[in-house]
């Protein structure tokens, strides 16, 4: 168990330049501390004291601005970072090294009790008031946009941006006017 705090204490460490020392983070972190509470509220889930599980996870959405629902599961070293009006659903999936912002959603499009919340590979990047509804799947190493809406599946490595989500890091040549494109000479001529 201590381990599994040093691990998670580096991870924020890691990814935040503004975390000064392990005490810091340790006293001065919600997200982190809301991530924590997690793996309690997730075995109470787990073990069929739901009840329990959801009672404690309102307690701790009340303390730390950040809800996690008990029956999410959620990989190792999860950074949230400032964590406010972080909302991840019942049947999310997160994966390991993730790093989401404050208002990220990670949250359900389908009325009925089936997976209906994202689910987040390894080594993704969430940025500030994101959402992304429904049973997705966000690839490896992918990037989302602060404020960006996802509703559909995105390629492990690919960068998304925008209302709705488009993809942004790749250019399709055929589609850039090159009289747009100023070149090095154009820039020093102004």
């Amino acid at each position: 168990m201590f381990s599994r705090l040093r691990e998670d204490i580096g991870a924020v460490l890691e990814a935040d330049p503004a975390a000064k020392s392990r005490l810091e983070v340790l006293l001065c972190y919600p997200g982190l501390h809301a991530v924590w509470a997690h793996l309690v509220t997730h075995r109470l889930w787990e073990g069929g004291f739901e009840l329990t599980a959801r009672l404690l996870s309102q307690l701790v959405r009340w303390l730390t601005g950040v809800e996690i629902h008990p029956g999410a599961t959620l990989g190792r070293r999860v950074v949230i970072d400032h964590g406010m009006g972080v909302v991840i659903g019942e049947t999310a999936v997160v994966g390991d090294d993730v790093h989401m912002y404050h208002g990220v959603t990670l949250g359900g499009a389908n009325p009925r009790p089936v997976k209906r919340h994202p689910t987040v590979r390894d080594h993704v990047t969430i940025g500030a008031d994101a959402t992304l509804l429904g049973d997705i799947e966000i690839g490896k190493d992918a990037k989302v946009g602060a404020g960006a809406v996802v509703t559909e599946d995105v390629a492990p490595g690919a960068t998304m941006v925008g209302v709705p989500a488009e993809r942004v890091d790749r250019v399709d040549r055929a589609d850039v006017d090159e009289s747009d494109v100023a070149t090095p000479d154009e820039d020093d001529a102004e």
